[in-house]
C-alpha cells in the first residue's frame, strides 16, 4: 500500500443555469482532479472545486499545494499507516483545506477498496441511501417562485432558497412568492451566505414566523466570523439556524458548541479538509446533541459521491445537500451515487465506486493519465 504516484488534472463543465448567491455567481463548475495511485496497482479518485469567496482556494492554488507541497510528502508513504498519512496531509501547510479534501477522499477511497468494502460502509454503513434538497438561485421573486415549481414538480420535496443579497425587504418577497407557488407540504431552508446584519436577520426571520412561512432552517444567516452575532440571532428566534461558513476545523466547531451559538452545522468536505477532519466534528457535534447536514460547492458527481458516502455513513447527519452534479449540463463521471429524482443510492462496488472521469464536456469519460 505503498503511494507510488499522485496526479492532477482539471475539469471544466458548464452549468445548465448561473447558479446565484449573496457572494457569488457560477457558470461553469471549474475543479481540479486527483489521482492516487499504490505500488499494488490501486487508485483512487479526488476532486476539489475553485471557490475562492468561500475556502479562498484556486485552481492553481489547488494544484500548486498538492504537487508542490504535499504530493513530495505523501510519496513512498504506507497508507496502511493512514493516520500518520492524514497527520501528514494537515500539518503540511496552513489552509488550503480544498486540496486537503481532493487528497483525503482519494486516499479513502483506497482504503475501503483495500478492505473491500463501498465506503459508506468502511465509515460505519448507517444507510445506503440518502434524500437531496434543491436549490434555487437568488434571483427576482418571480423567476425564484418559477424555479421553485419546477423543481417540485420534478420530484424534490425540500429546497434551499438562497437569499441575501439585496435588502430583507426583498428577500421575504422571495419566501412568500416561493410558498405561494409550492403551497405548505414542501420543506424549505434559507441560506443567507453571510449577507444579512444581525439585528436584521432577527427581524427578517421573526417577521417570516409571524407570517407562518414555515421555514426548516435558515443557514449562517450573518458573517462567518461574528459567533456572538450568530448566537444572538439562535437566541431570539424559533427556527432553527445552521452554522456553515462559521464552521471549517473542528476547533470552530468547539467554539459554535461550547457558545451554542447554532442549533445546527453544515459540514463540507471542502471546509473541513476531507472525510477524516469531517468525522472529528460530526463526533463533537452529536456528543454536544446537534445535528449535522453535509452538503457541497459546485462540484461534480465524484466529489459529491466521497461526500454522500460520508454523509450516508452517520446517524447524527440528518440532513442533505448534494443537487450540484443535476445542475451540470454534461456528467462527467463513470460509476459513484445514482440520482434517482431525490434520492441518491451508495454504489455497492468497493470505494467510491468510481470507474472513471472525463476532463472536458469534449472527451469521453475515461482515466486521468
Amino acid at each position: 500500500m505503498i503511494i507510488r504516484n499522485i496526479e492532477v488534472k482539471r475539469q471544466v463543465v458548464p452549468l445548465k443555469k448561473p447558479f446565484k448567491t449573496a457572494l457569488r455567481t457560477v457558470v461553469n463548475a471549474e475543479s481540479v482532479l486527483v489521482k492516487v495511485t499504490t505500488e499494488s496497482g490501486l487508485a483512487g479518485w479526488g476532486e476539489a472545486p475553485s471557490t475562492v469567496v468561500i475556502t479562498g482556494d484556486s485552481l492553481d492554488s489547488i494544484e500548486s499545494a498538492i504537487m508542490h507541497v504535499m504530493r513530495p510528502q505523501l510519496i513512498g508513504q504506507n497508507l496502511l499507516a493512514y493516520e500518520r498519512i492524514f497527520h501528514i496531509i494537515h500539518q503540511s501547510m496552513v489552509g488550503s483545506s480544498s486540496a486537503k479534501a481532493a487528497l483525503d477522499m482519494a486516499l479513502y477511497d483506497i482504503l475501503a477498496q483495500r478492505c473491500g468494502l463501498p465506503l459508506y460502509q468502511f465509515l460505519g454503513g448507517y444507510r445506503n441511501e440518502i434524500e437531496t434538497d434543491y436549490t434555487v438561485s437568488v434571483n427576482s421573486p418571480e423567476e425564484m417562485g418559477e424555479d421553485a415549481a419546477r423543481y417540485i414538480e420534478a420530484g424534490f420535496n425540500v429546497l434551499k432558497i438562497k437569499v441575501g443579497k439585496d435588502n430583507i425587504q426583498e428577500d421575504i418577497a422571495r419566501i412568500k412568492e416561493i410558498r405561494s407557488r409550492i403551497g405548505s407540504q414542501v420543506k424549505i431552508r434559507l441560506d443567507a451566505n453571510q449577507g444579512w446584519q444581525v439585528k436584521d436577520a432577527v427581524r427578517s426571520i421573526r417577521k417570516m414566523e409571524e407570517m407562518g412561512l414555515d421555514i426548516e432552517l435558515v443557514e449562517q444567516p450573518v458573517k462567518a466570523y461574528d459567533l456572538e452575532g450568530l448566537k444572538t440571532v439562535t437566541d431570539a428566534v424559533d427556527t432553527p439556524i445552521m452554522a456553515d461558513e462559521s464552521v471549517f476545523s473542528p476547533m470552530q466547531a468547539f467554539e459554535v458548541l461550547k457558545r451554542r451559538a447554532a442549533d445546527l452545522i453544515n459540514i463540507k468536505l471542502m471546509k473541513a479538509g476531507g472525510i477524516y477532519k469531517a468525522q472529528m466534528i460530526n463526533y463533537m457535534a452529536e456528543e454536544c446533541g446537534v445535528e449535522c447536514m453535509v452538503g457541497s460547492m459546485i462540484e461534480s458527481r465524484l466529489a459529491v459521491t466521497a461526500a454522500a458516502h460520508f454523509a450516508a455513513s452517520k446517524k447524527n447527519i440528518t440532513r442533505f445537500d448534494f443537487d450540484a452534479p443535476l445542475m451540470m449540463a454534461q456528467d462527467m463521471v463513470n460509476g459513484g451515487v445514482r440520482y434517482e429524482g431525490r434520492v441518491l443510492t451508495l454504489p455497492d462496488k468497493p470505494g467510491l465506486g468510481i470507474d472513471g472521469i472525463a476532463t472536458s464536456a469534449n472527451e469521453g469519460v475515461g482515466q486521468v493519465s
